[in-house]
């Protein structure tokens, strides 16, 4: 079992290493399970897992993040993998532009994320990868 979990731990080495007060991009790698998991006492209707991101994950996301530096960049079906292990296979990929990495951690790191946002997330995927970069060019 793979984890989608952001853990305290990630967040504070992330933070260690990103400069502060810079632009971050976050890049999203994202598969979805077939059917959204819930866990048991989290009252949601039946759906598959693209549809709890799309239609319940990224609206309480915006919600939450609403008037904070946040701009999509991109967000989109990958259609071939060229370099990788044949057996690795992602769905979607999604590029988010942040004020900096504050900003990100000040959503995620709250009770309301946890609470509310990140089961949607977690039901949603059966597999996640999150990357921290900074623009060099």
């Amino acid at each position: 079992m793979n984890s989608i979990e952001i853990t305290l731990q990630a967040l504070d080495a992330a933070e260690r290493a990103i400069p502060s007060g810079q632009p971050v991009y976050m890049l999203n790698l994202l598969r979805y399970r077939a059917q959204a998991r819930y866990e048991d006492g989290f009252d949601a209707a039946p759906c598959s897992g693209r549809e709890a991101f799309h239609e319940r994950y990224r609206p309480a996301f915006r919600r939450l993040a609403a008037g904070k530096p946040i701009a999509p960049m991109f967000s989109g079906p990958i259609l071939a993998s060229l370099v990788g292990s044949p057996s690795e296979r992602w769905d979607e990929a999604a590029l988010n532009e942040y004020g900096d990495f504050a900003t990100f951690r000040s959503i995620v790191d709250t009770e309301t994320y946890r609470r509310e946002v990140a089961p949607h997330r977690h039901a949603a995927l059966e597999d996640f990868r999150l990357f921290a970069l900074a623009k060099a060019m």
